[in-house]
């Protein structure tokens, strides 16, 4: 587990992006109130999510309009067609804890 922030510097409709400890970038959401983590590179073009706008449980690549379901990792629009691997998070005391998953997207 790796600790990113306690939930209270992540409100809802914010992100960060991680890249300590992990072997690639990823990407934290808080979407009302719901915390997600994906891979933070869009699929499409070396984009980061984490800078990409939420709504709801989708973000959407500042590059190209790519957009992305936060539950699945799915690209839910061209131009990206390949989904971004998911991360299990947990909040335990109030710290937002990434579980890095391995392996390819699902």
């Amino acid at each position: 587990m790796i600790p990113v922030c306690r939930i209270e510097d992540l409100p809802p409709g914010e992100s960060i992006r991680v890249t300590e400890g992990v072997p690639a970038p990823v990407a934290v959401f808080n979407a009302d109130g719901t915390v997600y983590a994906i891979d933070d590179t869009c699929t499409h073009q070396d984009a980061s999510l984490a800078d990409g706008f939420l709504e709801g449980c989708f973000v959407e690549c500042p590059l190209h309009e790519a957009s992305f379901d936060l539950r699945s990792g799915r690209p839910t629009c061209p131009p990206a067609k390949t989904p971004v691997r998911t991360h299990h998070i947990t909040v335990q005391d109030g710290q937002v804890l990434l579980h890095v998953t391995v392996g390819e997207p699902a």
